[in-house]
């Protein structure tokens, strides 16, 4: 009867130990990494290896933000200058098309370089899920206006959304202090997918590193609401200073080239800015996903 009663007893201890020793997984969200950066491969400077350097080093999916092969993206031009570098990490890169690749006509080197990684051949905006993010690639190359083909698929993409969080990356920037300035010709793509609950926009173009706060359609401060955004063409083309910074602007940078790197959670996410060796620039922070 004793031995029974112990057998018992055991039994008891143990079963409750497993709801006492049972692991919080919540505490330890699983997160996604994302590596961005535009202007890339100038064959006539160190930057492009050097930021491959960065990337080499950090798994995760790379954002190739635009002005991927200098000076026209030719099919040489990505051989001789994107392939030895960047081109490392195909297999695990979402590109997007600059103002550069289309000085060959119809970015044909883009398309063909990239396949079916660049999207439709001709049109090169897609969207992927990642980690619980829906992550959006656009082409400003090409018409983005109201009743644009590019417009029409991304009301009907945003639609179909499921995820909270959103990620939008696209080449010229709707928002910058930088030389270039604002580019009017991408206000409907922002303007779509703020009234969606994005949560972050990335950029290049311009070449230097800006952060915003967020912001609504007009440009202004939204903590509640707005798309924070980022310029980062420092992936190794030639660096330019700023003009007049707007009041939004957080922070800046144009002597170092670098690549954004992302944590993306399941509510949230956290940047931090890496500059390649000898560059002394870093920015971070972290967030919580815009909640529609």
């Amino acid at each position: 009867m004793r031995t029974s009663n112990l057998r018992v007893l055991c039994w008891l201890t143990g079963f409750a130990l497993l709801f006492v020793a049972k692991p919080s997984f919540s505490a330890n969200p699983v997160s996604i990494t994302l590596l961005a950066a535009g202007d890339v491969a100038q064959c006539s400077l160190p930057g492009a290896a050097q930021t491959a350097v960065l990337i080499e080093k950090i798994p995760g999916t790379v954002l190739a933000v635009g002005d991927l092969a200098y000076p026209k993206g030719t099919h040489a031009d990505f051989a001789r200058c994107y392939a030895p570098t960047w081109g490392k990490f195909m297999s695990r890169t979402l590109p997007v098309p600059g103002n550069r690749d289309y000085q060959t006509p119809n970015a044909a080197g883009y398309f063909d370089y990239f396949g079916k990684r660049a999207g439709e051949a001709g049109k090169g905006y897609y969207s992927v899920d990642k980690g619980g993010w829906h992550i959006v690639a656009l082409n400003s190359n090409i018409d983005a206006g109201a009743n644009s083909e590019q417009v029409k698929w991304l009301r009907d993409d945003l639609a179909g959304n499921r995820h909270t969080c959103i990620l939008a990356f696209w080449h010229h920037p709707r928002f910058t202090s930088g030389y270039h300035g604002n580019d009017a010709n991408t206000a409907v793509l922002w303007d779509t997918l703020y009234a969606a609950g994005t949560s972050v926009v990335i950029t290049g173009h311009d070449h230097d590193y800006e952060r915003f706060a967020p912001m609504d359609s007009k440009g202004q401060r939204d903590e509640k609401r707005g798309i924070r955004s980022f310029v980062v063409g420092t992936g190794g083309a030639k660096l330019y200073d700023f003009s007049l910074r707007t009041e939004v602007s957080e922070a800046w940078n144009a002597n170092s080239w670098g690549v954004l790197k992302l944590e993306l959670r399941a509510d949230g996410y956290e940047w931090a800015f890496m500059p390649v060796a000898g560059g002394t620039f870093h920015d971070a922070g972290s967030a919580k996903c815009v909640r529609k």
